[in-house]
């Protein structure tokens, strides 16, 4: 399993593997202290509330990147402070949002790798209501849950097996 250490570029991913990637649209803004994150997927399709990601970002995340389907909305934030500071502390490689987070200024010290459309002040809703572990599409690409997910400063790519 891929180490949260291990240097990696998405650009050099591209060059050696482009075969066997396919590459985000590039949409997502970068939030949490970690630029460079990697690990297997696991997937949430939610929409305005945040329940399951809290649920989620509880248990073990070693070597995980939790890729959370948030619709797109930009109405409300699923990722905040808190959250981010759950994903650091059970050992979440990163996190993909689909949607906004809030508390920018804090989770860029968070050691978690946190990807995101946009921000938003407002918290989202906490009703449990969503998917876990399922097939989720977004920026030009389907995520299946025990993918590998790349991300840099670059990008983000995905591939069916560890690369590194």
């Amino acid at each position: 399993m891929l180490k949260n250490t291990t240097p990696f570029a998405t650009a050099d991913l591209c060059d050696a593997h482009s075969d066997k990637l396919n590459i985000v649209a590039p949409m997502f803004i970068k939030f949490g202290a970690r630029t460079a994150f990697a690990g297997q997927i696991r997937t949430l399709k939610v929409f305005e509330d945040n329940a399951l990601v809290r649920q989620t970002l509880s248990t073990p995340g070693t070597g995980y990147v939790l890729v959370v389907d948030g619709g797109g909305s930009l109405r409300c934030a699923l990722v905040g402070d808190q959250l981010a500071g759950l994903a650091q502390q059970n050992n979440w490689s990163g996190v993909i949002v689909y949607g906004c987070v809030r508390d920018s200024l804090e989770l860029d010290k968070i050691d978690v790798g946190i990807r995101a459309l946009n921000t938003h002040p407002l918290r989202s809703q906490r009703n449990g209501i969503g998917d876990i572990d399922i097939p989720v599409a977004f920026g030009g690409v389907k995520f299946l849950p025990g993918q590998w997910l790349y991300a840099d400063a670059d990008g983000i790519v995905i591939a069916a097996e560890a690369l590194l």
